[in-house]
């Protein structure tokens, strides 16, 4: 005995996809910059330095003094030879005195006054050491400095931004279908 028999076939449905990319591009502008520095003030203040050179004792010492310095010096070595010759002469009377005792008073002072002693002589063109008297006061800088800030100006560009949407489109590329076939 033959049975019947279903036969089935089945197509299933296909769809086809169709994509097109969606992009973006972003461009971005510089910035509008300006700078502007001004130079910086600087001012200098200097006083100066300070040199003193007293000379005086060098010159006193090599012999060219001042006039009144000459006139006070000869003023005292005058008082001082007037007080000497006093002295000489009344010891010269006492001494005279005293050739009354037999004694040849006014030959001894012949002799004194013909041989007088040696005078004193000294090199006084060289002055001695340190006789120059030097003082230095130093001078000082003052500096300063003014500093200007610099002016910054900027303008900021908003970037460009464009986007193209993709798309996806569907279709169907083979319809379904079912077959249902009896065979005895």
């Amino acid at each position: 005995m033959q049975m019947p028999q279903i036969r089935m076939q089945s197509q299933s449905a296909q769809l086809a996809i169709q994509t097109q990319p969606s992009y973006q591009s972003i461009q971005q502008p510089k910035a509008d910059l300006q700078i502007k520095q001004n130079q910086a003030t600087m001012t200098i203040r200097t006083t100066p330095g300070k040199l003193t050179i007293d000379q005086t004792q060098a010159w006193e010492e090599m012999g060219i003094k001042s006039v009144f310095r000459s006139n006070q010096e000869n003023t005292q070595k005058a008082k001082q030879a007037v007080l000497q010759g006093i002295a000489r002469v009344s010891r010269e009377g006492d001494e005279m005195l005293q050739s009354l005792k037999g004694r040849n008073v006014a030959a001894e002072q012949a002799a004194r006054k013909a041989n007088p002693p040696p005078s004193k002589t000294y090199i006084t063109y060289i002055p001695s050491n340190f006789s120059v008297k030097t003082h230095y006061q130093p001078g000082k800088t003052e500096i300063r400095f003014i500093e200007n800030k610099p002016v910054i100006q900027a303008r900021t560009q908003k970037p460009i931004i464009s986007y193209h949407q993709g798309k996806v489109d569907f279709s169907l590329k083979q319809h379904n279908s079912l077959k249902i076939d009896f065979v005895k």
